[in-house]
């Protein structure tokens, strides 16, 4: 069973956990997983393609299966997609396996990190600031309700958010 050895950040699209969880596990010495990466890799298609073909219905039961399982492994740090907390059974196994890192970010930010990516297919056909807003509104306590630690990334450089979140893991859990 995974020990709270494993990190797993948490966050709205654009608020870098899969660039932050790099860089964290290089700093833990930890392995590095990314959930979308590993639902791609498992299905061979991009996750564009399975909203398209199966809906968010069907994307977020192949999510919760990656979650299931990579949170089952060791010494990692994981990457969650935006929506990963929408299912009560991911907020379990992600609170109880791990400590859970929380990156904040603001609207500004996200539409500024997103704007040029064709891989957010809740993005696609809508106006994505209201999307955003609408999603946050959704998620924002969802994030909060499991995170042990909860860091800005707005305006703020990869390396230093994920410089920062070892420093309070070393303060809080003795890493």
């Amino acid at each position: 069973m995974a020990s709270k050895q494993n990190i797993f950040l948490i966050g709205p699209m654009g608020s870098g956990k899969s660039a932050v969880g790099r860089h964290l596990a290089r700093l833990c010495h930890l392995t590095f997983y990314d959930s979308d990466a590993d639902i791609e890799a498992k299905t061979g298609v991009d996750i564009s393609f399975i909203f398209e073909k199966e809906g968010e219905a069907g994307f977020r039961s192949r999510e919760k299966e990656s979650i299931e399982r990579l949170t089952r492994l060791e010494s990692i740090v994981l990457a969650t997609g935006g929506g990963a907390v929408i299912e009560a059974d991911n907020r379990r196994v992600l609170a109880e396996r791990g400590i859970v890192v929380y990156l904040e970010t603001s609207i500004d930010q996200q539409l500024e990190r997103t704007r040029h990516a064709r891989h957010r297919p809740l993005l696609n056909d809508t106006d994505p600031e209201e999307k955003l807003k609408e999603l946050m509104l959704r998620r924002a306590a969802l994030y909060a309700e499991i995170a042990n630690i909860k860091v800005s990334t707005n305006g703020r450089r990869v390396q230093l958010v994920a410089d920062e979140i070892h420093q309070q893991l070393r303060r809080a859990h003795g890493r």
